[in-house]
């Protein structure tokens, strides 16, 4: 541990302490991607002060508590991983039961979010026990932050379907990315290193769509690039290196081409069912047309038939 890191579980100490940990609770504990000055203060003090640190690998997990100062026997380490989950959820739930602090955490970044962690919580949640979120870095966000998405028609800024993993299989991705073709909001999707030249081709297929590349997030060979969709396996190929290492991809929101009569024969059937509000936002999210447009048209229709 050098001493910036004792600084920072000193710090930790201080600045976290005076809040309410209850025993017999979960926490789920966001980690680094990468880099380790990117843990939380409260991070700290609640790795510090768990009782059982469960994890999805033990070896790894001890090496990063080591790396800040803290030292948990192996007893107090439970692995915790998408082959055991549902049965390691019996023995949290039963230390909770106990009184005991379990802290979760994945290998890296926030749990449960494609990574395991899921079952989990809903397990403990199903038992009546306490559930914490105990949030950090998480490299769906930092890749959004840095995409520089903006308004589109359709899809405003800060709209996003999170994806994640898409299927290994050829055929299974080739029409996973032929349906998101037609999805014009901002897509946010993660890769391993061997199969992102595989994934790159199957993106090639949108042409000049614009793709945000984040490699290597927080770590000392990050990389970040903006380029259309069918530029993508010629960026990979231009350097070998680029194959390497962990891979989040936002493709950016496209205009959404004019559908005037699909979308004015949703809004109607949902306003005879709904509220105009209602109805303008639910036919928003069907259609991906603007709201505003689709609420002047429906403030059109309710005239018509006044």
């Amino acid at each position: 541990m050098t001493t910036a890191y004792a600084q920072a579980l000193a710090a930790a100490r201080d600045a976290a302490s005076n809040q309410q940990y209850p025993q017999g609770a979960l926490y789920v504990v966001a980690t680094p991607i990468g880099n380790l000055a990117d843990v939380t203060l409260r991070a700290l003090h609640v790795l510090n002060m768990a009782d059982t640190v469960a994890c999805e690998d033990t070896r790894h997990t001890q090496t990063l508590l080591r790396a800040y100062g803290i030292d948990k026997p192996s007893s107090k380490l439970l692995a915790v991983h998408q082959h055991n989950e549902a049965e390691a959820a019996g023995t949290v739930i039963d230390r909770l039961r106990q009184g005991q602090r379990v802290a979760y955490v994945s290998d890296a970044g926030t749990p449960a979010i494609s990574d395991p962690g899921a079952r989990l919580v809903a397990a403990v949640q199903a038992s009546a026990l306490t559930v914490v979120p105990v949030p950090g870095t998480s490299s769906i966000t930092a890749a959004l932050s840095v995409a520089g998405i903006s308004d589109v028609a359709g899809s405003p800024a800060g709209t996003f379907i999170f994806v994640g993993f898409l299927a290994s299989k050829a055929t299974e991705r080739t029409a996973a990315v032929e349906a998101l073709a037609g999805e014009p909001r901002c897509i946010v999707l993660l890769e391993a290193p061997h199969r992102i030249e595989a994934l790159a081709a199957a993106l090639s297929a949108l042409g000049s769509r614009h793709i945000t590349i984040g490699r290597e997030l927080t770590k000392q060979f990050e990389e970040i690039t903006t380029i259309s969709t069918g530029d993508f396996p010629g960026w990979l190929a231009a350097q070998p290196n680029r194959s390497r290492g962990e891979f989040v991809l936002v493709l950016h929101p496209t205009q959404v081409e004019a559908r005037p009569n699909q979308d004015q024969r949703i809004l109607k059937l949902l306003l005879a069912e709904l509220p105009l509000k209602t109805a303008v936002k639910l036919a928003a999210d069907i259609t991906g047309a603007p709201k505003n447009t689709l609420y002047d048209a429906a403030l059109a229709l309710k005239k018509s038939e006044a």
